[in-house]
């Protein structure tokens, strides 16, 4: 049985008695952003650990909140405010689960929003990046961006596959010159390896459904070679790739919904409270799918 919720203290602990249990890759480019931004603005949200007893003393597990921690280290801090809760190792996961699909699925869109947003209202682009810590240049490339409707390439940026200066040449000239700043953006090391590939996919698919998502470019007529036939059959192969990858991403976030919601069912307490509530009844569907795992 879960403990009853306690209201978590902030407290100045030291970042060499903090733990990394759930360690996870980080993307240069924003790491870089986040140790930018605490060093101009200081830490905005303290990180999340639980404390655990050690034969040297007092230790750390971390539940959220890596980035932060990694940056201060960096940046030669010896205390960093956390909040202290108290949680398991399997509460510590599911916490940490959440916070990371949460930043993935809404990041990106919420900061063109965002940028957006502020322009339509007529604020500057050095106010538009003091007020979404981000660089001026930056700003100042997704708003060109936007004004040419390169949604396609705004995608490809967000997703960090694509360095904005890069994404900024290629919106603006023909296919020649995009070609050209490929090349340059290789010999500076910017598009490497798998990024490369992506963006090439990213004009590619520009070129044949145009520059917004969702919008395809004019046909042309003509006769049908061996080659259109080759790309055409590339095209759905690609398509049912990406259903397959989109199918495996919607399984696991269900089996994780289902064993958090089956967590928290099998907790008297939470039950109790959801019944006082009103709120004691589950969609049939999901309620069949315990039934039978149960069974199982």
């Amino acid at each position: 049985m879960m403990k009853p919720p306690t209201v978590p203290a902030i407290e100045l602990i030291p970042v060499d008695k903090v733990d990394v249990i759930n360690p996870r890759f980080r993307n240069t480019r924003l790491f870089k952003e986040i140790v930018a931004n605490i060093a101009e603005l200081g830490l905005k949200k303290p990180i999340t650990v639980t404390q655990r007893s050690h034969p040297e003393g007092i230790r750390y597990d971390l539940v959220c909140g890596q980035g932060r921690l990694e940056a201060y280290r960096l940046l030669g801090q010896r205390e960093i405010p956390a909040l202290v809760v108290d949680a398991n190792s399997d509460d510590c996961l599911v916490m940490s689960l959440v916070e990371n699909c949460a930043r993935r699925q809404h990041r990106a869109i919420d900061l063109l929003h965002d940028i957006e947003g502020l322009k339509r209202r007529g604020y500057s682009e050095a106010e538009i990046a003091r007020k979404t810590d981000l660089s001026v240049e930056y700003v100042r490339g997704v708003i060109r961006l936007l004004e040419k409707g390169e949604h396609r390439l705004l995608r490809g940026v967000e997703s960090g596959h694509l360095p904005v200066s890069v994404a900024v040449e290629i919106a603006e000239t023909d296919d020649a010159g995009v070609q050209f700043a490929l090349q340059q953006a290789y010999e500076k090391k910017e598009l490497r390896g798998r990024k490369l590939l992506i963006v090439k996919r990213i004009i590619e698919q520009r070129r044949r459904r145009g520059r917004g998502l969702g919008i395809k470019a004019p046909k042309h007529n003509g006769s049908v070679s061996s080659e259109s036939l080759v790309r055409a059959y590339r095209q759905d192969t690609d398509k049912k790739r990406c259903l397959i990858r989109k199918s495996e991403a919607t399984r696991d976030r269900l089996v994780f919904v289902t064993e958090a919601l089956r967590k928290l069912l099998a907790d008297e307490n939470f039950v109790t409270l959801l019944r006082a509530e009103g709120l004691d009844t589950l969609p049939r569907n999901l309620a069949n799918r315990f039934e039978a795992s149960a069974e199982g």
